[in-house]
């Protein structure tokens, strides 16, 4: 019996964990290790955040579910890994430490014949002075924070229903942020919350990110279909703030958050100052400090993973210059070159290079978005990842042959900009490829007749479906297994 160890149990890993399971039956052995003990659907978050959802409407425990899927469970955070093995064993292992309160504390070497490393992002808080909800600004990267934010946003409407105006200041809180979607949406549902409440004319709302331009999502933008032509979405996300009077200040990089304050340089080397009342602003990522060591216990961390933290892959990372790199030099396998049994999937692997063009203030500030790797390609990654390493675990090949490259798939992505059964609306945008293809796809980089993008009641209704359907595949209820990605 062959065992596959994940760390992590988010988008991507939950999948990998949860199909390789169903798979592989009893005749092999899958554990999940995640310092959590609830599952989060982190794409309804922003409903949590303007008190359209409660926390425990996008959450569930994970034991109970992996104990009925026959999946061995670690509540627990993995700390090193130890891809050789030690001097008296060549037998690869990681090195966890129990965040179960039975077990806080404690630590085990878990031994393994293949890894998944989908540990996710650190919510990099401290690259900023100042910078999230332990201190001057807000968040809703998990479902506490969210549900944090929507207290302070009731305070706020309470103020303004008294008379009081308040300044809201939503966006990115870092120059080399990505995820600007979850702000994008966090933005436009307060907008609408403030609406409903009926106190937007007592608010001031302004964005802020890192994008050079609105509608650039860490991917470039897109040409997309829209109404029948063909437009930039940097039109249709101007349009959208325009129309719900959202002010906006792009290639941003801030620099620290005070109490009603930030502090910011754009790419002419300027700097400015916003004052607010309300603040919430995404946090740039890091991995999430994993170590690595050989055989004999010297540290090889760097070779296994990017400075960021992220592991490396069978991706391309020469240095060259950002009209030079290719779609081909992103990831098929997600492999880890050095140790073939180690993969890593969704925000866990590093990139080659950013997607959007990489800029640096006058002064030699970076302000370029990272790459996003969330959602529905983070859950497609998972799954090819696992589909080939049950191969592998069952013989029936010694390397990986289902691919997910970031270049050769599309995703879908819908964006809420106010949660309402009759009222709300959402913008679906679908892309292919994510990563632009410019020698396949000259000028834009990518299908025009597959990339496309809508805002209206019925991308709204797809968003609200899609949040009961996913909570649904995640606890394997039946038919679980018919759910895409």
């Amino acid at each position: 019996m062959a065992r596959l160890v994940i760390l992590g149990a988010g988008v991507s890993g939950h999948t990998a964990a949860t199909f390789a399971k169903h798979w592989l039956g009893d005749e092999h052995e899958v554990v999940v290790v995640s310092p959590n003990s609830k599952w989060n659907w982190i794409p309804s978050n922003i409903w949590v955040g303007v008190g359209e959802m409660a926390p425990e409407d996008v959450v569930f425990e994970l034991a109970p579910v992996y104990k009925k899927a026959g999946i061995d469970f670690r509540q627990a955070k993995a700390v090193s890994i130890h891809p050789e093995g030690k001097q008296d064993s060549d037998k690869p292992f990681v090195t966890i430490e129990y965040t179960d309160p039975a077990k806080a504390g404690q630590t085990e070497e878990v031994e393994y014949d293949y890894l998944i490393n989908a540990t996710g992002p650190k919510l990099n808080f401290g690259a900023t002075p100042g910078l999230g909800p332990d201190k001057n600004s807000l968040s809703v990267c998990t479902y506490k924070h969210a549900a944090e934010a929507n207290n302070h946003l009731q305070t706020a409407i309470e103020k303004m229903k008294k008379g009081e105006k308040q300044k809201f200041l939503i966006g990115t809180g870092h120059g080399s942020c990505t995820c600007q979607g979850a702000a994008f949406e966090y933005v436009f549902n307060v907008e609408f919350k403030l609406r409903k409440a009926g106190v937007r004319d007592k608010a001031e709302i302004k964005w802020i990110s890192n994008e050079q331009f609105v509608g650039d999502f860490g991917v470039a933008g897109a040409h997309i279909k829209w109404n029948g032509h063909i437009i930039s979405s940097k039109i249709m996300a101007e349009s959208l703030f325009a129309e719900r009077g959202v002010d906006w200040i792009t290639g941003a990089a801030v620099k620290e958050v005070q109490e009603g304050k930030v502090k910011y340089e754009l790419l002419d080397g300027t700097e400015g100052e916003e004052d607010f009342d309300f603040a919430m602003l995404i946090p740039p990522f890091s991995g999430v400090g994993l170590k690595a060591y050989d055989k004999n216990g010297e540290d090889i961390t760097s070779k296994v993973f990017k400075p960021n933290g992220f592991m490396v892959v069978d991706a391309d990372y020469t240095p060259k210059p950002f009209e030079e790199w290719k779609a081909s030099d992103w990831p098929k396998y997600y492999q880890n070159p050095d140790y073939p049994n180690m993969f890593a999937v969704g925000i866990a692997f590093a990139p080659p290079h950013p997607i959007s063009k990489p800029a640096k203030s006058v002064n030699g500030t970076p302000i370029t978005p990272a790459p996003p790797r969330t959602g529905m390609p983070s859950g497609i990654i998972g799954k090819a990842v696992a589909h080939s390493i049950v191969e592998m675990m069952q013989g029936k090949t010694d390397k990986p042959k289902h691919h997910a490259s970031m270049a050769e798939m599309g995703a879908a992505c819908i964006a809420s900009t106010g949660k309402s059964a009759l009222h709300g609306t959402a913008a679906a945008l679908t892309v292919y490829p994510v990563v632009p293809d410019y020698d396949k796809f000259p000028g834009t980089g990518r299908d025009p007749e597959y990339t496309f993008g809508e805002i209206g009641l019925a991308g709204h209704w797809i968003k609200h479906i899609l949040h009961y359907m996913f909570m649904w595949k995640a606890q394997l209820k039946p038919g679980w297994t018919l759910i895409p990605e």
